[in-house]
């Protein structure tokens, strides 16, 4: 008996130890010593929490009840029986935190971008917008770098009516939009950079050199005029400044066919003059004001079929892909009179950190908060605003994402074509989502729910790494199909002319794309297909049958009335 029960309490004494490990961190094995810990409660720690600790020889030196955390230094002998305690979920070190960068880059890739020696040098990248400030993260400086102040913004023009010319107001952004879209695609993190800092602010592509089109006015309007004037101008410089690329981190509701809007036209002809266009596809998916569901609220030129039109994922706080969804209030396709597939891709965009305007921006003094504090992203830094960064939401911050990536994909391999870089970046787009989401609005508390299909996240999220250890050569029109509804059927097809190249594998390659269902090339997106997952969408009015969508686009068309691509109420 006595044999029996030493048996059996060692069998408990082994559950004991295999539970008590299963919450001390792995890279904890070995410790010796005094060590720095975080200890994390199944409830917000209190005296009998700090107690434990201090029983066992250690000491509490910092609290952080919203995450229900203890912060200790304790001897490595006393983990065990600390662990032990059944308030104890999981105990870790305080494991050192270098500068790097924010959670936006290394979701979609960009920080692998440098390990090959990739950083947009010698690209240019026009920015159409509210201007662009001279900042320090805009130079050629680098980190541990003070020489001198040569700014890459390399040329700098307003079109603004009252302000025409190449003056002084063409670099200044007094609205505040330009500067924060240049730093996602260019910025090189120098003032976040160093031992003191706790983040890097760094964008995707730190060495292009940027062409600052300024558009929009201090309030962050414009004009078709002014917008077309700049797009002209940028073709005008392309050899000047090797201008690979447009930015267009803005736009307005589609009035007609993409083949009569003005901008779309000008687009065009940027596009054809060989310059890769990306596009905001606007953040009008919450706008169900045309009973929709935020479909069929691509703004122009988004709508064009040839450019690469974006909208915005959320990063969950996190630098993994895996945790990333879909931003409720990006706009959804299809386009609006023409049933453009799209938008194209979607990256990062929401709550995305970057360059602030030198100036007190309209955006600044409109939205204080969303300016970054010294503590953000210095350690012990303290809480006033920094005047160097700034925070913001919408497909606006996505499409510099976009931008940057294909100006490393142009510096890696200058001969590539829009339509080249456009499949590649599609292609190789991660297709790993979630059948259906729903997120929740922390100003108002409502929650809107999102489905990840075709006309949502479009080919997938960016993935720069993917696209850079790619090398087809996609040859024809990247031209984004069109949706075709067979209300026979109660199916939709993709159809495309006979030059555009979607239906061929060496796009698309030869993995299904959304789960189990057909992939693009089949040209099926509805019917018997499970592309739309689980949700109700898919046979109802709301897409399909007499949806306003298929049929008469006036509601359609009439959706939103802002310029500039903006989410400022975020979400969770």
């Amino acid at each position: 008996m006595m044999k029996k029960t030493q048996v059996l309490l060692v069998a408990v004494a082994s559950l004991a130890q295999a539970w008590v490990g299963e919450k001390l961190a792995s890279d904890l094995a070995g410790s010796v010593g005094k060590v720095e810990v975080l200890v994390q409660y199944k409830s917000t720690p209190g005296i009998a929490a700090e107690t434990g600790i201090r029983q066992r020889g250690g000491s509490v030196t910092a609290t952080f009840a919203k995450s229900k955390t203890l912060a200790a230094s304790i001897n490595a002998s006393a983990l065990a029986g600390l662990a032990a305690d059944p308030d104890v979920y999981y105990i870790s070190p305080n494991r050192t935190v270098s500068a790097r960068l924010d959670y936006a880059m290394p979701a979609i890739g960009a920080d692998v971008a440098s390990s090959y020696g990739l950083t947009g040098e010698g690209i240019g990248i026009a920015i159409v917008d509210s201007g662009i400030d001279n900042h320090w993260d805009l130079t050629g400086n680098v980190a541990g770098s003070y020489a001198v102040k040569k700014s890459r913004i390399v040329y700098a023009e307003s079109f603004v009516p009252s302000e025409t010319g190449k003056n002084a107001n063409a670099v200044k952004d007094a609205f505040g939009h330009g500067t924060l879209v240049a730093g996602i695609a260019s910025g090189t993190g120098w003032s976040s950079t160093g031992t003191i800092y706790t983040k890097t602010y760094r964008g995707v592509a730190p060495r292009v050199n940027l062409i600052g089109l300024r558009a929009l006015d201090a309030t962050g309007k414009g004009t078709d005029a002014a917008v077309i004037a700049a797009i002209q101008r940028a073709i005008e410089l392309k050899a000047t400044f090797n201008i690979r690329v447009l930015n267009l981190s803005l736009g307005r509701p589609v009035f007609e066919s993409f083949t009569k809007d003005p901008l779309c036209q000008a687009v065009e002809a940027a596009w054809r003059a060989g310059i890769v266009v990306v596009v905001a596809a606007g953040n009008e998916g919450r706008n169900d004001s045309a009973g929709t569901a935020g479909y069929g609220t691509i703004g122009s030129p988004g709508n064009d079929p040839l450019v690469i039109t974006v909208g915005a994922m959320k990063t969950s706080s996190t630098p993994y892909r895996a945790d990333d969804r879909i931003a409720s209030y990006s706009s959804k396709g299809p386009t609006a009179i023409d049933h453009v597939v799209k938008p194209d891709l979607v990256a990062p965009g929401n709550r995305i950190v970057s360059l602030a305007s030198a100036l007190k921006s309209s955006l600044s003094n409109a939205y204080p908060t969303n300016n970054i504090k010294y503590s953000e992203y210095q350690t012990g830094g303290n809480p006033n605003f920094s005047g160097v960064y700034y925070r913001l939401s919408g497909t606006s911050m996505a499409a510099p994402m976009v931008s940057g990536a294909a100006a490393l994909l142009l510096q890696k391999n200058p001969s590539l074509t829009p339509d080249q870089v456009k499949a590649r970046l599609m292609k190789t787009a991660s297709k790993a989502f979630p059948s259906a989401g729903s997120a929740t609005d922390p100003l108002t508390g409502e929650t809107f729910h999102s489905q990840y299909d075709i006309f949502t996240v479009g080919a997938g999220y960016l993935d720069i790494t993917a696209a850079l250890n790619n090398s087809d050569l996609a040859a024809g029109s990247a031209r984004s199909p069109v949706a075709v509804y067979d209300a026979t059927t109660g199916e939709a097809k993709l159809v495309g002319g006979t030059s555009v190249i979607w239906g061929d594998s060496v796009i698309w390659g030869d993995s299904v794309i959304w789960g189990d269902s057909v992939i693009w090339g089949t040209g099926v997106i509805g019917g018997s297909s499970v592309i739309w997952g689980t949700s109700s969408l898919k046979g109802s009015s709301v897409i399909w049958g007499d949806s306003v969508i298929w049929g008469d686009n006036s509601k359609t068309s009439a959706l939103g009335s802002t310029w500039l691509s903006i989410a400022l109420y975020g979400e969770n």
